[in-house]
């Protein structure tokens, strides 16, 4: 046994027994004559006294080692409250080293977080030694087996489905996998167990789950990951929307109930449709902790005398901005104009009156209605946005995070949980203007095909951020033909594309419907992190590329050869 005791471990009781213990040397201080070294390893940290400096030849920081000797209280004036072990200190009689470190460390540990990432990702090894990034993939197991447990626990049944599956249009670009026993043909990675999941729903189960990995080949975000995430993946057959709702309020209120010390939004959740949500927050992903909401004037400025805002789009945002210097407004200014807007309108109320630039073009009654109709008070502020539809919406979503955020308005000490429902089913393609899926296509239509016709597609979201993204599930042969000729398919495109679930559908399927949670965005929000990629332990970098290990990298003649691939130059 290379250790009797970890370097957590040791309390009171311990004193004057001979332990040994194994870790990181992770300081070395020298009190003249008298020698303490922190010793680290995955579960804390012990202070070790060295009464002999012979201990420390070949001893660096960050190498490993045993150290046995007389676990001792500490003097008074040395305890330390921060360690768990914080009143005793182990005196060593001797100090081996186990695994030599360099002298010179890439970083140190206890800075690890303030270098720059690729340097972090190059040594991931050494960042995760850092108490912080550890405690984090400690989270991470311990809410994943809590994930399981909890669906366990409402009747789930945990399945795996392939990694080595059949490319399909789903919205995202494949990672394709060469085949090396069928020439000229690929394997792909999923981005989503989606049709597998339908399809054991078909083959008589009825509660289905998995951690499930998945592969996009998508540009990395702040909260989006290049190249594989993990979700909690579920499927229900015989059920409706509510019944997927009912599943993920419990499961998420628990789990952030249990891991985090924020008051957590209570169930049921806040249901918002869609249009809803575009024009009183001006995004699909609201953060609701901020208590602005968009307004639509539109209507307001059809008739009022500034012809810049006449006849279109106008969304306005009420804000008590008293106190705000200048700078505030020429800072909000240029906010908008790097977001791309082509400036910002404002009117500010003060004795009684409004002041700002578009105040000359608004007529006395104008005035009036606005501070009647929306409570407007002296030291307020009403900021304007148009453009087109969508934009002014998103501008104006962008606008209200913005002000949330420099005037200290979004309480960031709760989570706050709300649906996002009755997304569309079609959008306009840019490109061709012809009808396409704006999400799932394989979500049940709320009612007869049409332009536009509603979805039983939803979002689960938590501050500001999409955690889950589900749907009812379209069943029904006839009604996937048409949901799919609508958006140019023709029948033998969803028998090429989709064969697996347009033929299981014709020999009985359940109604059913699901949802899928981003594990790494949960444990984003539970921890606090700013990145995505803290929470995982060997993510690929911004540019999805793997410092550490050099992924993607070239492969051998041979290796092209076997899997029949010819590089073009």
């Amino acid at each position: 046994m290379l250790r009797t005791h970890t370097c957590r471990e040791l309390r009171q009781d311990h004193i004057g027994q001979t332990v040994t213990l194994t870790g990181w040397i992770a300081a070395i201080r020298d009190h003249g004559g008298v020698m303490f070294v922190d010793l680290r390893d995955h579960y804390g940290v012990t202070q070790i006294v060295l009464h002999d400096n012979s201990f420390l030849n070949g001893v660096n920081k960050e190498c490993t080692a045993s150290v046995t000797g007389t676990v001792k209280l500490r003097d008074a004036d040395t305890i330390n409250d921060k360690l768990e072990t914080g009143l005793i200190e182990l005196h060593a009689e001797s100090l081996t080293v186990l695994g030599a470190a360099k002298n010179m460390l890439p970083f140190e540990i206890e800075n690890s977080r303030e270098v720059k990432e690729d340097t972090r990702l190059k040594y991931r090894f050494l960042d995760l030694r850092n108490s912080v990034m550890h405690d984090k993939l400690i989270l991470r197991s311990k809410v994943i087996g809590f994930l399981r447990s909890e669906m366990e626990r409402l009747g789930f049944l945990e399945i795996q489905t392939p990694i080595l599956t059949a490319s399909s249009p789903e919205g995202a670009r494949d990672y394709l996998v060469p085949s090396r026993r069928h020439a000229g043909k690929f394997y792909a990675l999923p981005q989503a167990p989606q049709q597998f999941k339908q399809l054991l729903m078909v083959s008589g189960f009825d509660k289905y789950f998995q951690i499930a990995p998945c592969f996009r080949d998508e540009d990395a975000r702040q909260d989006r990951l290049p190249g594989e995430f993990y979700q909690l993946d579920f499927e229900l057959a015989f059920a409706e929307q509510s019944d997927v709702f009912a599943v993920a309020e419990e499961v998420l209120v628990n789990t952030f109930k249990k891991f985090t010390d924020k008051p957590v939004s209570t169930a049921p959740f806040r249901h918002i449709p869609y249009p809803e949500a575009m024009l009183r927050y001006g995004t699909d992903k609201p953060d609701l902790r901020n208590p602005l909401e968009i307004i639509d004037l539109s209507a307001f400025f059809a008739d009022a005398g500034f012809a810049a805002f006449k006849g279109k789009p106008v969304r306005g945002i009420a804000v008590n901005t008293k106190g705000q210097p200048k700078s505030f407004f020429e800072k909000m200014l240029d906010f908008a104009l790097s977001i791309g807007m082509k400036g910002l309108g404002y009117l500010t109320r003060a004795d009684g009156s409004y002041k700002g630039p578009i105040e000359k073009f608004l007529s006395a009654e104008k005035q009036a209605w606005l501070t009647d109709t929306y409570n407007i008070s002296d030291g307020d502020t009403i900021f304007f946005i148009s453009d087109s539809v969508d934009l002014a919406n998103k501008f104006a979503g962008q606008i209200r995070t913005r002000l949330g955020e420099t005037l200290n308005l979004i309480d960031t000490e709760r989570y706050e949980f709300c649906f996002i429902v009755d997304f569309p089913m079609y959008e306009i393609n840019d490109e061709t203007g012809k009808p396409d899926f704006m999400h799932n296509p394989f979500s049940m239509p709320q009612g007869d095909i049409a332009p536009d016709v509603l979805a039983f597609q939803y979002d689960t979201v938590c501050n500001g951020y999409e955690l889950s993204s589900g749907a009812v599930r379209n069943h029904d042969p006839e009604i996937m033909k048409r949901a799919f000729e609508f958006a140019g398919y023709s029948e033998d495109v969803i028998k090429e594309k989709f064969a697996a679930l347009y033929t299981a559908f014709q020999y009985g399927a359940p109604p059913h419907a699901g949802m899928a949670i981003g594990i790494e965005r949960l444990l984003m929000l539970a921890t606090d992190s700013e990145n995505i990629r803290e929470v995982v332990a060997f993510p690929l970098n911004g540019d999805a590329r793997d410092p550490l290990l050099g992924a993607p990298s070239e492969v051998a003649e041979l290796q092209l050869r076997e899997t029949h691939i010819r590089l073009r130059q």
